[in-house]
């Protein structure tokens, strides 16, 4: 199932999921707007696979982790049904949070390897280590199990 975390690297949460679903079918639920808002933060539905395209998503803000509630995305780069790559920004500019997030889809049998990277974490500040926590835990229970009913409906 998911890895473990790798604790050594404070910077960067990794996570590796297998689906038993084809590439192809993956990278919709990944890029396909009507798809994204089925498992992804309200905003999703916003999303364009175009490089340098901005949308902006919500959550609840969570003032110990410095964070306000909304994350500004750019789209920076993308290999079709193989990797996406985005910028997440808090939206406050007083808040320094900025990290990158890219998907990385392999094929394993009939089904897809999926890999997270979610990085840029400063390990000196007590508020995004606590995100990094946070964050940690939602991407492999919440979001990938979120991510796999989207899959199983399509």
């Amino acid at each position: 199932m998911n890895s473990a975390p790798e604790d050594d690297d404070l910077t960067t949460i990794r996570v590796d999921q297998f689906l038993p679903h084809p590439p192809a079918k993956v990278w919709r639920a990944l890029t396909e707007p009507e798809l994204l808002a089925q498992w992804q933060m309200p905003g999703s539905e916003n999303f364009r696979l175009e490089v340098g395209h901005r949308y902006a998503l919500t959550a609840v803000p969570r003032p110990n982790t410095n964070f306000s509630g909304t994350v500004d995305v750019r789209v920076l780069a993308y290999e079709r049904e193989r990797m996406l790559s985005v910028r997440w920004a808090d939206a406050d500019p007083s808040r320094p949070a900025e990290w990158t997030i890219t998907w990385t889809l392999e094929q394993e049998g009939r089904g897809t390897r999926l890999f997270l990277v979610h990085e840029g974490f400063d390990p000196d500040d007590p508020a995004q280590m606590m995100a990094r926590k946070i964050m940690d835990g939602g991407w492999r229970s919440h979001v990938m199990r979120a991510l796999g009913n989207a899959l199983d409906r399509m």
